[in-house]
């Protein structure tokens, strides 16, 4: 009789380990889709920059250098967008990918604070339709972020509560990374304002 009751916490031990396993590996799956909907959204984003600065370039031009340093953050940024989305469990790369985030956002103020010293680009159609949805853009990648974060959040909390924190060090389950703009200013989406 003892035996079959020690047989019955040890199968109920075991039911309560695989039980807290699948959560964390379905915490760990909603944040790497969280993450890929922040790569759909970059991607469009990174799309959408080289018809930008085409444009711009047919009136900015006295600006190369300026126009030249949003190409190459771009071209950062979509790198470090690959290297994350190849392991979105990578604290390193996360980190990488938000500092060259951070480059491109400022790379591209500083395109749409010089675009006001040309009205006629301001006025370009192409360019107005480029800028919004940009904007737009921005937005989407923000709300992305955010859900992305959120997800991270609840991983890491329940990675990190005894007894799932147990498994977890079992199974090699790693605390995620969130994917932050660490300058509160560069937070805010790029504004663009042509009318």
């Amino acid at each position: 009789m003892e035996m079959l009751i020690g047989l019955g916490v040890l199968v109920a031990l075991a039911v309560f380990a695989i039980s807290i396993y699948n959560r964390l590996v379905a915490a760990r799956n909603r944040y790497k889709n969280a993450f890929a909907q922040i790569d759909v959204q970059l991607t469009r984003r990174y799309d959408l920059i080289p018809n930008l600065v085409e444009v711009a370039r047919k009136y900015m031009t006295h600006e190369r250098e300026t126009l030249e340093a949003v190409i190459q953050a771009r071209s950062g940024a979509v790198n470090q967008l690959k290297a994350a989305s190849a392991d979105p469990t990578d604290p390193e790369a996360m980190k990488k990918l938000s500092q060259a985030e951070q480059g491109l956002s400022g790379a591209l103020g500083r395109l749409f604070a010089l675009s006001e010293n040309y009205p006629d680009l301001k006025a370009n159609q192409n360019m107005m339709q480029l800028s919004e949805e940009l904007t737009s853009t921005e937005n989407k990648v923000a709300f992305a972020r955010q859900a992305f974060n959120d997800s991270v959040m609840s991983y890491n909390i329940l990675r990190e509560t005894f007894p799932n924190n147990v498994v977890a060090g079992m199974f090699g389950f790693q605390p995620a990374q969130l994917l932050e703009i660490e300058d509160p200013a560069k937070r805010e989406a790029v504004q663009v304002d042509f009318g």
